[in-house]
């Protein structure tokens, strides 16, 4: 009974650990992935490099995406921030 109540302290530590960190990173990780998965030709989104990009033509591992009127450059899909929305 004695290790029991010992090792309590660190069981409630790990569990505040997961509900506070662990399981909110998954959370986003999750929907990052999910919005990364629904792209598609025409849609406005930032690079980790603070680009506003357009995506021109999506791939398996790659978008490629147009910068200006004359530059379509590959990026991978690791390279995706969020989504750009326009502000009306």
């Amino acid at each position: 009974m004695d290790i029991v109540s010992q090792l309590l302290p660190f069981v409630f530590l790990i569990a505040i650990m997961y509900f506070v960190i662990i399981r909110p990173q998954q959370k986003e990780a999750k929907t990052r992935k999910e919005m990364i998965e629904a792209l598609k030709k025409g849609d406005k989104v930032v690079t980790n490099g603070g680009f506003i990009v357009v995506v021109h033509k999506v791939e398996e591992n790659f978008l490629s995406v147009k910068m200006n009127d004359d530059v379509i450059t590959k990026i991978t899909k690791d390279a995706i921030t969020r989504k750009y929305e326009d502000e009306a």
